[in-house]
């Protein structure tokens, strides 16, 4: 009762045969997550788990899967099920094709290699029936924009004492990772008739002195603050519009800021030095919060990490690494909702890339390690944080 590798891997090929494309990033690609959530709620219930859809959005919902004994909620197993879109790829997006190990199709590295690891850790602890409390499996819709399904996910069940994000990892795990920051600018002007320079007042030209003032402080400033595993902190000017046309002074300029934040940092602040900046430099400029997400911090000497990393000395010819990620993920929407969390893929390329592929060996590592963790947390009941 171990993984299949055959198993998984038809199960990976029909993750990806199936389109998942986010369709806030990419509406003109057609198409959500949710006939692969509908063929994921199938899987697990042939494999006898209790699987199940909750709608996030009209016609966009996370799955949810249950299995194990009457104890509480351990291991909480994630993954989500949107991509990005296929436009400019080279090989076929939805056509998954094995070439010696390799998994080639959209999604397969970021992330349904990990998915089908995690289905297949569910299939593998099913058969076992090892299990005194439960396990949880939690496959989300809006990771690739705005993670509402993992808030979906944790108001609903705040249940669990760890959980594991499949993102691919190169079989490393990641306890931390960097959080951000959108935030807004808006510079204003007075219209006017490009021929009349005494009454008109450029926007776009106010927001030169805001967009030179915050690449001076990226790198002046921000790039000296760092955070062990992690590169520095960062901002950059992200989206500008404004102007009607060419022979018209531009009466307002929207600019767009994405700052990335390291653990430790006060969001406030972050945001009040921000704004002060921009202020200073174009006074009567707006500034606005529009989103953030905040870092990922769990420790290194934590339960879960320790049991991960004894897990991959049982299937792992060389021990596991840890390390920092650049990014943010969903991760740290579980360990704000109170369940310490760390990401930990598979190896692979090509994420949001022409050429994407998943090893399937590592898929299978993956799988046979989260069996691992999930019956070793069992086995020693947790009480209290992590």
């Amino acid at each position: 009762m171990s993984v299949d590798r055959a198993e998984t891997l038809d199960c990976l090929r029909d993750l990806i045969k199936t389109p998942s494309i986010n369709p806030d990033l990419n509406p003109q690609e057609g198409g959500n997550e949710a006939a692969v959530a509908r063929y994921a709620v199938e899987w697990l219930r042939g494999h006898g788990i209790t699987a199940w859809t909750e709608e996030v959005t009209p016609g966009r919902p996370n799955l949810v899967a249950e299995l194990g004994g009457p104890g509480p909620v351990g291991l909480v197993l994630a993954g989500h099920l949107d991509t990005v879109g296929v436009v400019g790829m080279t090989v076929p997006p939805f056509e998954p094709t094995l070439e010696g190990t390799r998994v080639y199709g959209r999604g397969a590295y970021d992330m349904k290699g990990g998915v089908a690891a995690f289905m297949e850790a569910a299939a593998v602890l099913g058969r076992r029936g090892s299990l005194s409390g439960k396990v949880r499996l939690a496959l989300l819709m809006d990771e690739e924009y705005r993670s509402l399904g993992a808030d979906h996910y944790v108001a609903h069940h705040p249940e669990g004492t760890a959980c594991i994000i499949a993102e691919p990892t190169e079989l490393a795990v990641v306890p931390v990772h960097k959080g951000f920051q959108w935030v807004e600018v808006i510079t204003h002007g007075r219209q006017a008739h490009g021929s009349l320079w005494e009454v008109g007042e450029s926007a776009i030209a106010k927001m030169g002195p805001v967009i030179q003032a915050l690449d001076v402080f990226d790198r002046t400033v921000l790039r000296t603050r760092t955070y062990p595993g992690l590169s520095a902190e960062s901002l950059h000017a992200a989206v500008i519009e404004g102007g009607r046309g060419i022979s018209t002074y531009a009466v307002e300029c929207r600019l767009e800021v994405e700052r990335r934040t390291l653990p430790g940092e006060d969001p406030s602040a972050v945001y009040e030095e921000l704004a002060s900046l921009v202020r200073e430099a174009a006074p009567d400029a707006d500034v606005r919060l529009l989103f953030q997400r905040f870092p990922l911090q769990t420790p290194e000497d934590s339960r879960l990490v320790r049991t991960l990393v004894s897990a991959g000395e049982r299937h792992l010819s060389e021990p596991l690494t840890l390390r920092g990620a650049p990014h943010w993920a969903d991760t740290a929407v579980f360990s704000q909702a109170g369940i310490p969390a760390v990401e930990f893929g598979c190896r692979g390329e090509g994420a949001h890339a022409e050429v994407e592929w998943v090893d399937l060996d590592s898929v299978l590592a993956v799988a046979a390690m989260a069996v691992d963790t999930a019956e070793a947390l069992d086995r020693e009941p947790v009480q209290g944080s992590l």
